[in-house]
């Protein structure tokens, strides 16, 4: 498999994982019933989101959205310490669901204070009858499987990706050896010249117009015309039109 196809796959899995641990988060992770006096007859069964039961899972599904952003445009030193942020990142993801589901009764304390008003946690778990956990905290640690597969992979094979494109660089790095442009179109460049020197003379011709010249002699006279001399002591061309006229 190439370093296309491995950066594709990397890629891939930590999106899907992170986007399912976050996905996860935002569902219901634990079907809880009350018993005692204190359970109100509307909220026999209630039921507690991951917001509730996990916290820390949708920050935690951020940052893997993002690391799959960074790894896709970082360098190879980047991404070797990227991919081990993102194995770490998936063990908590995992490490999370699993708390979530070896204590229920912890996780679901804060919902079982806001349904009765109890806290500490010896209160609300004698207020417990029963947690029953869904398949969305499962489904929130396959995520972190999911991100921790993606980050082994960026790890081993960080060095084969291909690197970032850079067609949309402004300005690229003169070559160590000729001196000749990399990243620029140099078709571009004589274009770019013709418009400065327009502009140039535009605005040479608007100085000279302050100044009270006429710089349309002055384009003659760089186009090599001439300017007719002025008409002085009858050598201009008024005065031989008028020796050339027969009826004086």
């Amino acid at each position: 498999m190439n370093g296309r196809r491995l950066k594709s796959l990397a890629l891939v899995a930590g999106l899907i994982g992170s986007g399912l641990a976050l996905l996860a988060w935002s569902q219901t992770w634990f079907d809880l019933r009350l018993s005692g006096q204190n359970a109100q007859a509307s909220l026999d069964v209630i039921e507690v989101g991951g917001a509730v039961a996990s916290p820390a899972m949708a920050a935690l599904g951020l940052a893997g959205l993002a690391l799959v952003a960074a790894l896709a445009i970082a360098g190879p030193f980047l991404r070797v310490v990227l991919a081990i942020l993102q194995i770490l990142l998936g063990g908590s993801v995992v490490l999370a669901g699993a708390l979530a589901l070896g204590d229920p009764v912890g996780a679901v304390a804060p919902a079982v204070t806001d349904a009765t008003g109890v806290a500490g946690s010896a209160p609300t778990a004698a207020l417990v009858a029963s947690a029953d956990p869904t398949l969305w905290p499962a489904a929130a640690m396959l995520g972190g499987v999911l991100v921790v597969a993606a980050g082994l992979v960026a790890l081993i094979t960080a060095r084969r990706w291909p690197g970032s494109s850079r067609r949309y660089s402004a300005v690229g790095l003169a070559d160590a050896e000729t001196g000749a442009p990399t990243s620029v179109d140099e078709a571009a460049i004589p274009v770019a010249d013709a418009r400065r020197q327009v502009s140039d003379r535009a605005v040479d011709a608007w100085d000279e117009l302050s100044r009270g010249d006429d710089p349309t002699n002055a384009d003659a006279d760089a186009d090599g015309v001439a300017a007719p001399a002025p008409d002085e002591g009858g050598d201009g061309p008024a005065a031989r039109e008028g020796h050339d006229d027969p009826s004086r």
